[in-house]
């Protein structure tokens, strides 16, 4: 960290945080404020959704520059740069090609608010939209900077590649707007960045504003994709599920439906091993990332474990791969991403998700092989019933979440605003183990979360709008049809393509690049977009396990104090496994389909 922000006081050497978990304690506070006053049919709070939707987009750029801060911006993890290049050359590139484009980022959103200047509407209170959409060059300005300052250690250097990157980015941009540039030799350059360890957001964003270059369209077009995603009426419920997680993931949730599980399933080494997949599947699920499950739970269900017997690689395994598995759960946040990209309404999806969740779980178990050997010994379960009573405020998390949703009672945004306040209320006063400080952190830490995530959105569906408008999915089900002739071969061919694009994309990016080409492709083949969502999460799943992008196994490695050689050995049976799982789910439409069809749920994705 530059030294001139060692000397600043502690609020001020963190104001990016502390703005960002004011909007995400906003953004909690005001569906709550508008759910209590609906019964008595009053004004409510002025234009309560938008307002909802734009804190949304103030935490996202804020958020991102605190996870920069704390280096918690995506990049692809390879190790390729340090084969040429030492720690602090490699650094140097990644960090000052990643300001360079932010320079331009910046600039590219300051044309656009300037555009929304000249007709500014209001957004609620008399406060016109355009002060909060400022957010976004005024973000990508911070980030800019602060990813230039990372450059040098040396003072004066520091501060010039600080402050000249971002100035020479956004001097590129202004010079070159609208004029055609050739395209290839950026595109070899931004993949050699990507293998260096350049953040993922900074080469998706340079790769759209490359291709709106190429065509000579204005560049405003990137920041453009960045508000829209980030401002979706149902995008808000992806950080209110993920803080809800955090909550349960930083107290003593864990330990209790820990003992649910070995009460349930036994303390021996087959109660162990089904504890360990239940919990990290359930986490994940609420946490939105498998690599916070691994934070959170590795520490407890490794010596579980080892305790009842099981042998640690296999345990290690065990852990890496089950964390994966939440993605198909309620409320998964890469679901509720899919759910809005394919327009299914979220509860049909959360429903869609729970049969294909518990074959990728069996088919882990089962074609794994971390069952094998688990007969016998464990001494006796913790009692049923005292277990049961002590995870009851947990245990009810879930209800609440996709309850108030299937009922009518919440739309999903205010579900999972609901759900937040009930995991911070259960926790402060029912087990008394959060305090203030304590929640702040959380808040901080989701929004650091949730930046990164929504940079890696909004630059990725740039990057798909201009597919789109390129025709490339159209020119797709035009071409593919004459190569694979029917639809158990396309099934194949598109888990064959999402494995290797799991292993190659981080998830977010891959879900907003290749749900929207994938699609019409796959309703020519028949495949409702319902089933199609689902399979695409499933395929999505391998990816955590498999280098270069698989997050699960680096978590894994840092957590366990393990090679990553030693790690990938141990997820070796668990990928061959999901595998196996994702192909039932793409052959057995019905796993999909039939409990929302059952139910007949129904619903829009309205804030």
């Amino acid at each position: 960290m530059p030294s001139t922000e060692r000397r600043l006081p502690g609020f001020l050497s963190e104001v990016e945080a502390w703005i960002s978990a004011a909007a995400l304690a906003l953004m909690v506070l005001v569906p709550l404020a508008e759910m209590a006053m609906r019964p008595f049919n009053g004004p409510g709070i002025d234009n309560a959704a938008a307002l909802v939707q734009h804190l949304g987009l103030v935490l996202a750029m804020f958020g991102a520059v605190a996870a920069e801060r704390h280096g918690h911006l995506a990049t692809l993890g390879s190790d390729f740069g340090s084969n040429f290049a030492g720690p602090k050359l490699l650094q140097a590139i990644t960090r000052g090609s990643a300001a360079l484009i932010c320079g331009q980022l910046a600039y590219a959103a300051a044309r656009f608010v300037a555009s929304e200047m000249e007709a500014p509407s209001v957004l609620a209170y008399g406060l016109p939209v355009w002060v909060v959409q400022a957010s976004m060059p005024l973000g990508f300005a911070l980030l800019g900077i602060k990813l230039g300052s990372r450059c040098s250690t040396r003072l004066g250097l520091r501060e010039l590649a600080a402050i000249g990157l971002p100035l020479v980015g956004a001097g590129l941009s202004w010079a070159f707007d609208g004029r055609a540039l050739p395209l290839f030799p950026g595109v070899l350059g931004l993949i050699v960045l990507l293998l260096l360890g350049t953040p993922i957001f900074a080469v998706l964003g340079a790769l759209a504003l490359a291709l709106f270059w190429t065509d000579g369209l204005p560049l405003a077009s990137v920041p453009i994709s960045q508000y829209q995603i980030t401002v979706n009426p149902s995008l808000p419920a992806l950080p209110l599920f993920t803080l809800a997680g955090l909550l349960l993931a930083r107290t003593g949730a864990a330990g209790r439906l820990g003992q649910v599980c070995l009460a349930l399933f036994g303390s021996g080494p087959r109660g162990a091993v089904l504890a360990a997949a239940v919990l990290c599947s359930v986490f994940t699920a609420f946490t939105g990332g498998s690599g916070v499950t691994i934070l959170a739970l590795g520490g407890l269900l490794l010596p579980l474990l080892r305790q009842s017997g099981y042998e640690e690689q296999r345990g290690i395994g065990l852990v890496t791969s089950a964390s994966a598995l939440g993605v198909l759960l309620a409320p998964s946040v890469p679901m509720i991403l899919v759910a809005i990209l394919v327009k299914v309404p979220i509860q049909q999806m959360f429903l869609a998700g729970l049969l294909p969740a518990l074959v990728m779980v069996a088919s882990l178990l089962l074609f794994g092989g971390y069952l094998r050997g688990t007969a016998g010994g464990g001494g006796a379960r913790p009692p049923i019933a005292a277990s049961l009573w002590a995870a009851k405020w947990e245990l009810a998390a879930p209800v609440v979440a996709v309850g108030s949703m299937l009922s009518g009672l919440a739309t999903p945004t205010e579900a999972a605003a609901l759900t937040a306040a009930y995991a911070i209320a259960t926790t402060a006063f029912a087990h008394r183990e959060l305090g203030f400080v304590k929640l702040g952190r959380a808040l901080m830490d989701c929004a650091q979360i949730i930046g990164g995530v929504m940079l890696i959105l909004g630059m990725a569906l740039a990057l798909t709008n201009y597919l789109i408008d390129a025709g490339i999915p159209d020119r797709a089900v035009e071409w593919v049809p004459g190569v694979i002739p029917n639809r158990w071969l396309f099934l194949l061919a598109l888990c064959a393509f999402l494995w290797v694009a799991a292993a190659l994309m981080e998830i977010y990016a891959a879900i907003v690049v290749l749900v929207p080409l994938l699609l019409p492709l796959a309703r020519y083949y028949g495949l409702e977009p319902l089933h199609f969502g689902i399979l695409f999460l499933a395929a999505m799943e391998l990816g955590f396990l498999c280098p270069p992008a698989g997050m699960n196994i680096y978590f894994a490695s840092a957590m366990f104090g393990k090679p990553l050689a030693q790690v990938a050995k141990a997820v070796a049976p668990a990928m061959g496994a999901i595998f196996l799982g994702t192909l039932l789910v793409a052959l057995v439409p019905g796993l999909s389909t039939w409990l929302p069809g059952l139910l007949g749920v129904s619903g829009g994705l309205t804030v």
